[in-house]
């Protein structure tokens, strides 16, 4: 691992802690996997908002199988882009039931053959379900990647490939973490705290 890499890491972990902490309530692995895909372009405040009352409606992954379409699109309509995560969803936990025996699959290839489950999804499920080391990049984790200069690239799939190389393992869940938290208060998109942030020195943009 680079020095710089290794100097940004241990202020992270000073600043944060190494705990494991997932943004999104949830009791089972299935109620994660809803809450992810509820959580695309959507911030997890308002995905527990409306998770609440969703996961008590719809207790079982049969409920969310069965649902009825138009019923389940107003039932999340709140997180937004609600006709395609609804369907999504009837198609995903379908699967779950029909094909997985009502278990979520631990593996990237059964978690992404599943509607509307990319990387970024399947990592989040490996990562807390199942404690595959596993990179999640996010806009968070995409925008300060390339601001600390860890990855050149936008691509989301190839900034994750990057971040493998370059972030020992036991970091790789960690650090989506403490990023997250670094980029909703200190290291905005828009506006960035530049002159509160103790990782200042190491940021590509700073002073630009």
């Amino acid at each position: 691992m680079k020095k710089r890499t290794k100097e940004i890491l241990e202020i992270l972990d000073q600043q944060y802690g190494r705990e494991y902490v997932c943004y999104l309530n949830y009791n089972t692995p299935w109620q994660l996997l809803i809450a992810t895909m509820l959580s695309a372009q959507c911030t997890d405040a308002r995905v527990n908002i409306v998770t609440k009352d969703l996961f008590q409606k719809y207790d079982t992954l049969e409920k969310f199988a069965y649902a009825d379409l138009k019923e389940l699109e107003q039932d999340i309509k709140p997180t937004g882009f609600y006709h395609n995560k609804a369907k999504n969803i009837i198609a995903c936990t379908k699967a779950l039931v029909e094909q997985f025996d009502g278990a979520v699959p631990s593996s990237l290839e059964d978690l992404t053959s599943l509607a509307g489950v990319g990387r970024k999804t399947a990592n989040v499920i490996r990562g807390n379900i199942f404690h595959e080391p596993s990179v999640v990049v996010d806009t968070h984790v995409k925008r300060i990647s390339r601001r600390l200069g860890l990855t050149k690239n936008e691509d989301p799939e190839k900034v994750e490939f990057d971040l493998m190389k370059e972030l020992p393992k036991d970091h790789w869940i960690l650090y989506n973490i403490q990023i997250i938290t670094f980029g909703r208060s200190i290291c905005t998109a828009r506006s960035p705290k530049c002159e509160e942030c103790f990782l200042q020195k190491y940021c590509k943009e700073y002073k630009m």
